[in-house]
């Protein structure tokens, strides 16, 4: 055999050898995904807080001084007038009557220029000095006797003690909280914290379901009162309150959840669906977009949807254009562009995955 011969011969066997094995296709992306939903009817947002009376009073001395007695505990009801705790009067006292004996002497004064000015002894403006001096005393007694009265707290309102802040024995400064006192004439109310971009569906008068923990399975009525002006510059929340229907089992204190309607389904209009935000991709204007599982030859695919888009509401966007019982993609939706095989997994599953 020539040596022309036998290279063909070797490159024919070669020829011949085992096919390569073609590569495996990556496998599925795992995402996460739910079924579309109905708006809710209401169209609202929800937010906690805690029921107080709008008149609450943190009530305390003008004057410093050592607390004698203090007669009310929490709970207890109270009178409009009551006195609620008293300090020891010693110091104002004491101050008073030198205030009285320094506005005694200052009239005494006033009489003797008065009298040496009638004989031409002195000048007027000894007469005038002295008025002044009179004037001022009497405005230092004024003072000494306005804090006397202060050295009894008295409630300015018939209501309840919501909690005692002092007892007997201590020292309290002024403005020092010594009894929270509720009015009980005044209503039930209820300040919840809203995202910004809620408020704007909120109007003053506006219905609201409010369910509190301490009554389970029941839904009490109430209503917008005020909405905030102004946004909490580390939150960005605005504080809406809420008056409550009054019932005699509610307290100050309690949390309570509100429900409160909102404008955005109602402009969106009943056609709108409801997935979570973070399925929607490049939302600009009116018009959107998500990614749909597509089951089709038995392989699940996403599938890049276009929606026309309604809007959030709270913690979900509003979308139309999605045919019955279609399932998007919620996590994970960034990770997967059109057409890309993926396999649907359960939320604490996908969590495990991305940790790894």
């Amino acid at each position: 055999m020539t040596e022309g011969a036998s290279i063909a011969l070797l490159l024919a066997l070669v020829a011949c050898g085992p096919a390569k094995t073609p590569a495996a296709p990556p496998p599925p992306q795992a995402v996460e995904a739910v079924a579309v939903s109905a708006p809710r009817a209401s169209g609202g947002v929800s937010a906690t807080g805690t029921l107080e009376r709008r008149r609450e009073m943190a009530l305390s001395f003008r004057i410093a001084g050592v607390l004698t007695r203090v007669s009310v505990e929490a709970g207890d009801p109270v009178r409009a007038g009551q006195v609620l705790a008293t300090i020891d009067p010693a110091a104002v006292d004491a101050r008073q009557q030198a205030m009285s004996s320094d506005l005694d002497k200052a009239r005494r004064d006033l009489e003797r220029a008065k009298t040496l000015y009638a004989k031409g002894y002195v000048a007027k403006v000894r007469v005038d000095d002295a008025e002044s001096a009179v004037r001022s005393a009497n405005a230092a007694y004024s003072s000494a006797a306005f804090d006397r009265r202060w050295a009894q707290l008295v409630s300015p309102a018939s209501g309840v003690v919501l909690e005692r802040k002092a007892q007997a024995g201590e020292v309290v400064q002024p403005g020092q909280a010594v009894v929270s006192v509720a009015d009980l004439a005044s209503p039930l109310v209820l300040r919840v914290p809203l995202p910004d971009r809620d408020v704007a569906g909120i109007g003053v008068g506006a219905p609201v379901e409010v369910s509190v923990d301490a009554l389970p399975g029941q839904v009490l009525s109430g209503h917008v009162t005020r909405v905030g002006q102004s946004a909490d510059a580390r939150t960005g929340a605005v504080t809406v309150e809420i008056e409550v229907a009054a019932r005699p089992e509610l307290r100050s204190g309690q949390i309570a959840t509100a429900r409160l309607a909102s404008h955005v389904a109602a402009t969106a209009g009943s056609g709108f669906a409801r997935v979570p935000a973070e399925a929607v991709l490049e939302a600009s204007g009116g018009k959107a977009a998500v990614l749909r599982l597509d089951n089709a030859k038995g392989e699940m695919r996403a599938r890049r949807t276009p929606v026309q888009f309604g809007g959030f509401d709270g913690d979900d966007a509003l979308v139309a254009g999605l045919p019955d019982g279609a399932r998007v993609i919620t996590a994970g939706a960034g990770f997967v562009s059109d057409g890309d095989r993926v396999s649907v997994t359960d939320p604490k599953a996908l969590g495990k995955a991305a940790e790894r």
